[in-house]
């Protein structure tokens, strides 16, 4: 029986996938931001409506992941935990929830959190913001980063900082790894195949019947490594992430700034 392919949306499809996906996002947003304001909001419902909305997201592009984690990698409760992934699309997103079991939470850039209604359903729902653009204040989000993983939230961290254009993995930036080396942070290092596919960066390109993979590597103990070892630590994850994701490495240029 042959296998189909996926292929390109055309112009009803893009704008009814937009839509869909709007309607999809409002739908666990509103109840959030309403249970917040009444002090009935629960982490464990949180959890849950990630996980419909994740699976919503990729029923409406028609998009099958499939899960490899050979070593059997989990997050452990009780131990400060850091997802790291390579970013080429919005799609990682949900592909992660979807992909990796437990209460996760994403540190993204605060623009984000300025965007009517949803921004306040970032914060509502427990995510993270972080200032790329001043230095202090990314500081100050790193620490609320910190106390959320104290309270047994996992966070998901694209190190690179934003979405990869090309589908390669670029230069890191190194806040992640600070907050990976004051918690003593578990890092799992993930790999994400087939995204960029659906929805390559900055376009509205969406491609239908999308077969995505998820490889779930062996956790990196950020507590054998210190301040002066850093940079070998994101040297480990970036090949480590490069190699489950089935990607190149760009290697011109430093590996970012501190935020």
């Amino acid at each position: 029986m042959a296998v189909a392919q996926p292929r390109r949306a055309g112009l009803l499809e893009t704008a009814a996938i937009v839509v869909r996906s709007v309607a999809v996002t409002l739908a666990i947003t509103l109840p959030t931001i309403r249970e917040v304001r009444r002090g009935t909001y629960r982490r464990e419902t949180g959890d849950a409506r990630l996980r419909w909305w994740s699976r919503r997201l990729l029923d409406i592009v028609d998009m099958d992941v499939i899960v490899h984690n050979p070593h059997e990698t989990k997050i452990e409760k009780g131990r400060p935990t850091i997802i790291m992934s390579n970013h080429s699309s919005l799609y990682d997103i949900p592909i992660t929830f979807v992909a990796v079991p437990g209460t996760i939470r994403m540190l993204t850039k605060r623009e984000l959190f300025r965007v009517p209604v949803w921004g306040r359903g970032l914060e509502a729902g427990e995510f993270i913001s972080i200032d790329r653009r001043n230095r202090r204040q990314a500081l100050q989000d790193l620490e609320r980063a910190r106390e959320k993983m104290e309270s047994g939230v996992a966070v998901w961290i694209a190190p690179e900082g934003t979405r990869s254009r090309s589908g390669s993995i670029g230069p890191f930036k190194k806040g992640g790894f600070m907050l990976a080396l004051q918690t003593g942070a578990t890092i799992i290092p993930v790999g994400i195949r087939g995204a960029r596919r659906v929805l390559p960066a900055g376009t509205l390109r969406f491609h239908l019947g999308c077969r995505g993979e998820v490889h779930i590597g062996r956790p990196i103990d950020a507590t054998r490594y210190d301040l002066s070892t850093r940079d070998e630590l994101m040297e480990d994850v970036s090949r480590a992430i490069a190699e489950l994701a089935d990607c190149p490495r760009r290697r011109n240029g430093r590996s970012g700034d501190p935020k």
